[in-house]
């Protein structure tokens, strides 16, 4: 292993332990360790430490200030759009707010998404939706490959628009929605999400039927919501 290739591994357990204790709160009565502890605790040389505060930086979770050295930054601040915020944030206490607004967020891109794939007509990417929602349907399957093949799904659907900053969001979409299939399935009283909802929805993107493709797009998204407000009142 080269210098490089171990600083960045070093770099990534730094980023990994302090993101995940600050989104903790493990700071919020306390300051955040200076570089040089955070050197010694990590064996990390300065730069390797640097470069993880300058990542913490882009996450919004810490700000650095003159004279006033680095500490954490107000929640409001933080990169949501991260998908190690968002999964450090659901890690920390599955939030059903937080599920909630993914949910209102997805509303707002998926069905368009949809129909972006069916205007943009690439066949092998509307394939690789076909493909996705077949595997759904596979019998025997583990629940982790269940969840993966549905969590393709939603995904291709995003690349298949061809939409760059649609596509920019299929990291954050992967990480949430590990946390929320495993929410609604459980609500809903199954083991696998409904692969008869799915395989219409990639159905109608095949057969380039935008408007039937958007309902059951929004339909499917709508059980979502629904079924995280049932969690979220029963407390």
């Amino acid at each position: 292993m080269t210098s490089f290739e171990n600083g960045g591994k070093v770099t990534a357990r730094i980023v990994e332990t302090l993101g995940r204790a600050i989104v903790a709160g493990e700071y919020a009565d306390r300051p955040l360790p200076i570089e040089a502890d955070i050197s010694e605790q990590f064996k990390a040389s300065r730069s390797v430490t640097r470069e993880a505060v300058k990542m913490l930086t882009a996450k919004g979770l810490i700000a650095s200030r003159p004279r006033l050295g680095t500490s954490v930054a107000p929640e409001r601040d933080w990169n949501f759009l991260d998908p190690d915020v968002l999964r450090w944030l659901l890690s920390r206490g599955l939030s059903l707010d937080l599920l909630a607004e993914f949910t209102a967020f997805r509303c707002a891109i998926e069905p368009q998404a949809a129909s972006l794939a069916i205007r943009r007509n690439d066949p092998a990417a509307i394939a690789r939706i076909g493909k996705a929602a077949e595997r759904m349907t596979t019998r025997g399957m583990s629940q982790e490959d269940a969840l993966q093949a549905d969590i393709d799904f939603h995904v291709a659907i995003l690349l298949a628009s061809g939409n760059r900053f649609m596509i920019q969001c299929r990291d954050l979409v992967e990480t949430a929605l590990r946390f929320s299939i495993r929410l609604t399935n459980r609500q809903k009283g199954v083991a696998t999400a409904d692969s008869d909802a799915h395989r219409v929805i990639a159905n109608a993107i095949a057969a380039g039927d935008a408007e039937r493709a958007v309902s059951a797009s929004r339909d499917l998204l709508n059980e979502a919501a629904a079924l995280i407000e049932q969690a979220r009142r029963a407390g």
